[in-house]
């Protein structure tokens, strides 16, 4: 499972995480991919969602459960690139529990667009690098 991904973020669960049933309820899911994507785009491809020209909406979204998780428990988050188009990005994400257990895999896809029209824009260079360095052939 590791390998499948390039890049890994261990997120602890929290106490209000947990919903009635006893696990971490599936909107947490969803939180993690949109928090693991943007923290990445911001400190490894140097993206400034509050200054830059363009920013990154999400259009799509899909979580695949496999697994309940509940705290205590680590998550470990990993993410690749699916596909890398040129305003639009497939990010894929695998969720794991702490130990080992595959709890949930699912996929994100941004469009790039002007911060002020909503028009796609191209990924610009330095982002776009990054991002193919997660590209999984």
């Amino acid at each position: 499972m590791t390998g499948d991904y390039p890049y890994w973020e261990t997120v602890p669960t929290r106490w209000k995480d947990n919903d009635v049933y006893g696990h971490v309820n599936n909107v947490v899911h969803y939180s993690l991919m949109d928090t693991v994507i943007n923290a990445w785009m911001i400190r490894t491809a140097g993206f400034d969602p509050l200054r830059s020209p363009s920013i990154a909406l999400c259009v799509e979204s899909h979580c695949q459960y496999k697994a309940e998780v509940s705290f205590p428990d680590e998550i470990r988050v990993g993410l690749r690139v699916g596909k890398l188009g040129r305003s639009s990005v497939r990010w894929e994400i695998g969720m794991v529990r702490s130990d080992g257990t595959l709890i949930a895999e699912g996929h994100f896809v941004h469009v790039f667009v002007g911060r002020d029209d909503r028009r796609p824009r191209e990924i610009v260079d330095p982002v776009r690098a990054e991002m193919q360095k997660l590209v999984m052939s």
